[in-house]
């Protein structure tokens, strides 16, 4: 279904789109376009895979709404992975695992890890005369060391252990 509120021929009569700073045009581009990207799957193969789903006597009625996500979910992935170079989609590949990992971690526990580091962070004084780069060494250091540091909001697990049982529960380890 295309978007009716777009003139493809817009710019012919000068009506460009507003100028966007390059974090806004980013941000269009990786999340604006979602909603478009999702119509455009939908008529790709959502529709077929919904009916096939539908048209399935054998699938339990209370089951279909949980195959139509899990089939939908697979075939996005899939076309992720297949518009990627082999090495940037094993790379993408572990990011997701990564992401989701956390996420889980975050959503078991009611936290946020990545807020939760960005408060430590917060909390790492920069001395004085100490050179901008110096600072920054300083905080990825502190970065990646918060991983293995045990947290209270995780029953005393590091986030680092605390990922990787979740993502050892799905299989999705390194």
């Amino acid at each position: 279904m295309a978007n009716e509120n777009i003139d493809p021929n817009a710019a012919l009569f000068g009506d460009d789109e507003p100028d966007m700073s390059p974090e806004e045009a980013h941000e269009e581009m990786v999340y604006g376009k979602n909603p478009r990207r999702v119509e455009a799957l939908t008529d790709l193969f959502g529709k077929d895979l919904i009916r096939s789903v539908d048209e399935n006597p054998e699938l339990p009625e209370e089951a279909k709404r949980e195959m139509i996500f899990k089939l939908t979910a697979n075939s996005v992935l899939d076309m992720i992975m297949d518009s990627l170079a082999p090495d940037t989609a094993e790379e993408v590949a572990q990011c997701i695992d990564g992401f989701t990992g956390v996420a889980i971690v975050n959503k078991k526990f009611g936290v946020d890890l990545y807020r939760e580091l960005n408060e430590a962070l917060g909390k790492v004084a920069k001395e004085d005369g100490e050179s901008e780069e110096d600072y920054d060494r300083k905080l990825d250091a502190a970065s990646d060391s918060w991983w293995d540091i045990p947290q209270p909001l995780l029953n005393k697990r590091t986030p680092s252990d605390a990922i990787r049982e979740q993502m050892a529960k799905y299989g999705l380890e390194d």
